[in-house]
Formats: C-alpha cells, sequence, structure tokens
C-alpha cells in the first residue's frame, strides 16, 4: 500500500481537510456501498484496496483499477488485513465476527462503514442536515414519504441510504442538496458512532437478523444498534407510541442539548405528538399552541395505500419533515404526490372475485403481519430465509382468516411445522424445490385454494436470497406467475 502511515488519534477525528493522502485505507467487499465508499476515499485522496472473496464484481475492480485502487477479488482476498493499513470501511452487511474486521479490532484500527464515512466527508464545512430513518419494517416507504414531503416543499432533497442509492454518491454528485432523507439498516447503524442527525425516527422493533447477531441474546444486540440512530441528535428525536421500546430509546440517548422527544400515534395526539382526529393527520409538536390545539397537515385519505401500518408510516414521515421546518400543506401535498415502489401490498391482478397481492418487500413475521392485518380472508404464499425468527405468533394471529396456505423456500419447514401446531385445520402445501420456476406451480396451487373475496397473498416473512436475486425479483416472478395461470 502506497503512502505514509496516520495516527490513530488522526483517523478518530478525521474529517474531509484532514491528510487523506497519508492514509492507507481498505475497503472491505465491493458492492453497492463499498464502490462507493472507494470511489468518496479516492475523491479524498486516499490510498485505496479494495477487497472481496466474490468474483461477481469485476466490471467495477476494472473501472476503480483505472483509478489507481488496488482491487483484490476472489477466495481468500479478505483472509489478511494488509500492513500498513489505517483505516477499515465495510460493508454493512459484514458481521463483526469476519477474519479481516476481527484483525482489524485487535490492531486497534479503527473500523467504519460507508454510512460514517460519508458524514465525515461533509465535516467540517459542507453539512448537509440528515433525517434519519430506522426500524424493523416501513422504513423505505416511510423514507418515500418523507423526500416527498420535503421536495413538495421546495427543498431540493434526496432519499439515500439503505433505500438503495448510497449516501456518498449524493455528495459527490452535482446537485447542492439541501436535506437527506437517510433510511439506516441495523446493519449500517452498527458500523456508525460519530453521527449527528438533525431528526431520527424507530419506527418499531421486532425480531430480524438475529442470525447475524448470534450470542446469548441477540435481539439486544438488535436493538442497541438500531437505538443509535438516536445518539446525538440535534433537533427531534421521533417515536412510536404504540411500541415503549422506541420511547426508551430515546428516553436513554445521548442527545445534543435542546433535542425534543416527538411521538407519533394512531390516536388522538398529546403534546408534542402527530396523531389522528377526525380522519385528519395532525400535529400537536411542532405548533405553538400545541397545549390546546392541533394543526391540520393531510386527509388519512391521501395516504396511499391505505392501511394502518402505512398511515403509521405518513406520521412518522411528518414528524420528520415538521421537525426540519416544513410547511403543514406540504404534508398533505407529498403525500397525494408519492408513487411508492412496488412489492408493498400491491395488487396485480383480480379474477372471480379473487385478488393476487405481491408483498414480497414483507422479509419477516412482523411485516407479513401488517399485510395480514389488511384483509379478511386470504391464502398465504410464504417462505424463504426465516433469519432466526418465528412464525407461531403470527400464525396464531391470523389462522381464521387463513384459507390456506402455500410454502416454498430454505426454511419451509420452520413455517410449516407453525402452521401444523397452530393452525392445524389449514390446508397447507409445501413445496421442496429450490428453482425460481417453482412459482407458477405455486400460484396455481393457491388460487386453487381461494375462493370469491379471497386474496391470493404473497407475503413471504423470510428473505428472499435463497431462491431470488432479491425481495423485488420475488414479487416480479409472482407476478408473470400470476399473469401466466390467469391465461390459461
Amino acid at each position: 500500500m502506497g503512502g505514509g502511515t496516520v495516527t490513530k488519534d488522526w483517523m478518530r477525528d478525521a474529517n474531509r481537510l484532514s491528510d487523506w493522502p497519508s492514509a492507507n485505507v481498505v475497503v472491505a467487499g465491493l458492492g453497492v456501498s463499498g464502490f462507493a465508499a472507494a470511489d468518496g476515499l479516492m475523491s479524498l485522496g486516499a490510498n485505496v484496496t479494495v477487497l472481496d472473496e466474490s468474483e461477481a464484481h469485476a466490471d467495477k475492480a476494472t473501472l476503480l483499477r483505472h483509478l489507481d485502487v488496488t482491487v483484490v477479488l476472489g477466495k481468500g482476498a479478505t483472509a489478511q488485513l494488509p500492513p500498513g493499513t489505517d483505516l477499515v470501511v465495510t460493508s454493512p452487511g459484514w458481521r463483526p465476527t469476519a477474519p479481516l474486521l476481527r484483525q482489524a479490532a485487535a490492531a486497534g484500527i479503527p473500523v467504519w462503514g460507508e454510512t460514517e464515512l460519508a458524514w465525515r466527508m461533509m465535516q467540517p464545512d459542507r453539512v448537509i442536515p440528515w433525517l434519519g430513518v430506522t426500524g424493523t419494517n416501513g422504513k423505505t416507504t416511510t423514507t418515500q414519504m418523507l423526500e416527498s414531503i420535503l421536495i413538495a416543499d421546495g427543498r431540493r432533497a434526496a432519499a439515500v441510504g439503505n433505500i438503495g442509492r448510497p449516501i456518498i454518491e449524493a455528495i459527490l454528485d452535482d446537485t447542492q442538496y439541501d436535506v437527506f432523507a437517510v433510511e439506516l439498516s441495523s446493519f449500517q447503524l452498527h458500523w456508525m458512532n460519530n453521527v449527528n442527525l438533525h431528526s431520527a425516527v424507530v419506527l418499531n422493533v421486532h425480531p430480524d437478523h438475529l442470525e447475524w447477531y448470534g450470542g446469548e441474546d441477540p435481539m439486544q444486540g438488535y436493538i442497541a444498534d438500531k437505538a443509535k440512530i438516536y445518539q446525538g441528535v440535534t433537533h427531534s428525536c421521533v417515536y412510536n407510541v404504540a411500541e415503549p421500546a422506541t420511547e426508551r430509546m430515546v428516553e436513554e440517548a445521548d442527545v445534543v442539548e435542546g433535542a425534543r422527544a416527538i411521538g407519533f400515534t394512531l390516536g388522538t395526539p398529546a403534546v408534542s405528538m402527530l396523531g389522528i382526529v377526525d380522519d385528519l393527520i395532525v400535529d400537536r409538536a411542532f405548533v405553538e399552541q400545541r397545549r390546546d390545539s392541533a394543526l391540520e397537515l393531510a386527509k388519512v385519505a391521501d395516504v396511499q395505500p391505505y392501511a394502518p401500518h402505512n398511515v403509521a408510516n405518513a406520521l412518522a414521515a411528518a414528524a420528520l419533515a415538521r421537525s426540519y421546518g416544513v410547511r403543514a400543506t406540504s404534508v398533505s401535498e407529498g403525500l397525494k404526490r408519492l408513487q411508492l415502489a412496488g412489492h408493498r401490498i400491491q395488487q396485480v391482478a383480480e379474477d372471480g372475485g379473487v385478488r393476487f397481492v405481491d408483498d414480497s418487500k414483507a422479509t419477516n413475521p412482523h411485516a407479513a403481519n401488517s399485510a395480514m392485518q389488511a384483509y379478511s380472508s386470504f391464502v398465504w404464499i410464504a417462505g424463504g430465509q426465516a433469519k432466526g425468527t418465528t412464525f407461531d405468533d403470527l400464525i396464531e394471529r391470523h389462522r381464521g382468516k387463513m384459507r390456506g396456505a402455500v410454502v416454498m423456500g430454505v426454511d419451509r419447514q420452520v413455517i410449516a411445522e407453525a402452521l401444523a401446531r397452530h393452525a392445524p385445520d389449514v390446508p397447507v402445501r409445501v413445496f421442496d424445490s429450490t428453482e425460481t420456476e417453482v412459482m407458477d406451480e405455486v400460484v396455481a396451487v393457491a388460487a386453487g385454494m381461494a375462493r370469491p373475496g379471497d386474496v391470493v397473498l404473497l407475503s413471504p416473512g423470510c428473505a428472499s436470497l435463497d431462491m431470488f436475486d432479491s425481495y423485488s425479483a420475488r414479487g416480479d416472478r409472482f407476478a408473470e406467475a400470476v399473469q401466466r395461470y390467469l391465461a390459461g
């Protein structure tokens, strides 16, 4: 690796104006965030080495090599930390137990995520406020709502982070943004330590990604990472009144003096909350007369598609937007303009009184619960990677509405056994094939179980990567299979 060696104290406080040409930085992983991190580090003048066990990103590697980045791909590439490394920037999915990261920790070498690097790249003189969104479910929808509201208010805003666009990419483009709507996963938060968001929300906290955390109490690790979004908040910590765990996170957070706690509720709001009154979304937090009045922001009917969990998402987005100073009328306008990305409670067809609904984005049981609440009778298509979660509560809660269930994917038996325990009268078909083509047969069997008035609901409650490239690819395959089925 080229360049000199920097001190660990220098790296601890590093910012955009620091002596990056003297820094040797290793980027662990060459996915979307890894490529963005390498690009950002190059813009700072650092000496960059990228390591990845996969050879799937050869095109990105070629481009980086043309920019004098050292790239090593293939089996064993990440086994050994290069000598002289001053900093490691890791892709978010990497577990702390990965050999490269363990070696860095043992040597006292800082490990950042792309999110941390992005924040440092704006300091000290080009700071764009971040409005942060995390939670087990609803992150992407809430972030999209927030971006739409900000744009409706005339702000130059971008939705970045876990939503698919790296923050560094937005920082480096030519647009002079006013504000970022930042979706943050638990993985990204794990590697984030010195970020001070303007405002932040934890929408909800339910078991997910427990296999990533391991240990005796993986749920505590997951909760601790979610809570990091509130650390150092300068304006508003937004929490979900229906989920006391999120309020406890706010109470325990070390925030900048003067930062406020703002609740959101599907009921009538108390002071310093947003909520619902007479089918209106109202604000009792960011108005002068909040002790005895509330300000209308939007109609509940402005939230599409309508479902209680989606109204909660809109309340959270509105709270973050209002904390930033958005006008009340912009909330309604932003919600009405919004075109959500697909695969979240999206009807793809209807035939003979049976609706076919793609909820492939439901990658854990709590997300599947949100969809199930919206329907009175359905045939459930489930399965994939369960990620250490269980389905007993979900099935027990909704068994009376299940016409049948069709189960596939690597953890199909986990769901099938939970159905046998808690819904023994519900017809169940289990498919052992892990080929994507099985979706055609899955749809045909599910449609055969359905009756007029039912919904054939793809809401897997599991991740998709055992069989598909992504949850969107799984949803697309479902929609295609439905069209083939209806065509006979």
